[in-house]
């Protein structure tokens, strides 16, 4: 890290807030794929390493938080908090009642099959 004149690579707020940045980026990238994993074990996996990722995060944010090297945002103000809250409910309601309703198949979604009922080949002779 440091150089041959023994001058630093870079300053050290420099660089932990560059670590700080990739443990995000890094924490969303394990989310992805923690979301998108079909094997129940690669799914808990994956959900380990954002966790443990995030744990890493926040350690190195209250670290450079009592250093000064890290300006947290201003606080919002509650009203808003709420909005944002009320608004992320109504989503889920909304993705709630969308899956409900093709679960179900009923809705303003669900039309009748554009072709007929297919017959089953497991006793047909010609396929195995």
């Amino acid at each position: 890290m440091y150089a041959q004149n023994g001058n630093a690579f870079m300053q050290d707020e420099d660089l932990l807030n560059t670590i700080l940045a990739d443990l995000k980026r890094t924490v969303r990238e394990y989310t992805t794929a923690a979301t998108e994993s079909n094997c129940p074990s690669v799914r808990r996996t994956f959900n380990d390493l954002t966790m443990n990722t995030l744990r890493i995060q926040g350690d190195l944010y209250t670290q450079m938080s009592q250093l000064n090297m890290y300006q947290a945002p201003s606080k919002a103000l509650r009203q808003e908090l709420d909005k944002q809250i009320q608004s992320a409910h109504q989503t889920q309601q909304k993705c709630q009642q969308f899956v409900q309703q093709k679960i179900g198949g009923q809705g303003m979604y669900a039309q009748a099959p554009n072709v007929s009922q297919h017959q089953s080949n497991v006793n047909n002779p010609y396929y195995m």
